[in-house]
């Protein structure tokens, strides 16, 4: 099985915030584009720490379901 995590994402650069992160602050996801095995996504509040490696046609799947309203935050920190 392929090891889908990086284990510390400060070794990579170009994150940006996902612009379905709120503004409120302490919720951000960040992506890296370009990343050839796929599109890593780590917490903001942790940088040095692990990065989700997911597939780019798991992504794409993903944040279309996101843009269609499929996926909608229920919880609030």
């Amino acid at each position: 099985m392929t090891d889908r995590t990086l284990p510390d994402a400060s070794v990579l650069t170009g994150w940006r915030k996902s612009t379905h992160s709120g503004n409120e602050g302490g919720s951000c996801l960040e992506v890296l584009d370009g990343h050839p095995s796929g599109v890593p996504v780590r917490d903001s509040k942790s940088p040095q720490g692990p990065a989700l490696l997911i597939p780019a046609a798991g992504w794409s799947s993903f944040v279309s379901a996101v843009k269609a309203g499929r996926y909608v935050r229920t919880d609030r920190d």
